[in-house]
């Protein structure tokens, strides 16, 4: 079991991946694996008295197990936030797979379970060629979808479906995060996703979720055990 990986990745950006991420992670913890969190690239970096950080990164450092270098857990970080392949070529840098794969690595020895996180959705570009897809692929992960309930998630969540599936990456799960409080026919909608994933759905988070809610391991856990 030592050094598994999932592969976090969303409908679009800002639709709850840190926030579902850190759900897993706690879950993961409480069945007494070791659990870290890794977010390979961030753009919109904030600042404080320690210097540059990604909101993200930290977040899932402070869920982990144990405390590991951030150049591990979150080796690019941009400062724009705009998509990782403007932000790379704006800094003149070229994200490197390889060196991603590398930084994993180093913390799949130090773990159970390593979560890694995309940035954006599952085809955000991280350079002219190669796309968040590729980046889960590299890692050989199987994926978590998380789902931006609101206006519009039907056609983003069976589109980002069906490219994982058609990519040959293993779809784990997928979570329900609520992001419109008064969304019309919200049981409907996921009664849809229900019937059109083909994959377990692990959970639903309401609006304004509290920092315990659980979500469905299940699949993950059995993942675990075959690995």
């Amino acid at each position: 079991m030592k050094g598994a990986a999932f592969f976090v990745t969303g409908t679009d950006t800002e639709v709850g991946k840190t926030f579902s991420s850190v759900r897993l992670m706690h879950g993961l913890r409480a069945h007494g694996l070791q659990v870290l969190g890794m977010k390979p690239v961030a753009s919109g970096a904030l600042v404080d008295g320690e210097g540059r950080y990604s909101e993200d990164a930290r977040a899932l450092a402070e869920a982990a197990s144990s405390v590991q270098p951030m150049s591990w857990v979150n080796p690019y970080l941009f400062g724009p936030p705009i998509s990782p392949h403007l932000a790379a070529h704006e800094a003149g840098v070229e994200i490197d797979l390889a060196l991603l794969a590398d930084h994993l690595q180093q913390l799949r020895q130090q773990a159970d379970v390593v979560l890694v996180e995309g940035a954006g959705g599952w085809l955000a570009p991280l350079t002219d060629t190669l796309f968040m897809r590729d980046l889960a692929l590299q890692l050989q992960l199987p994926v978590v979808l998380v789902v931006g309930m609101r206006l519009g998630c039907l056609n983003h969540a069976l589109l980002s479906v069906e490219s994982i599936r058609a990519s040959g990456a293993p779809l784990l799960g997928w979570v329900a995060n609520q992001l419109d409080p008064v969304m019309r026919h919200a049981e409907a909608n996921l009664a849809t996703l229900r019937q059109h994933i083909p994959a377990p759905c692990l959970g639903v988070l309401p609006w304004q979720a509290p920092p315990a809610s659980p979500l469905q391991l299940q699949p993950l856990l059995q993942a675990l055990l075959q690995d």
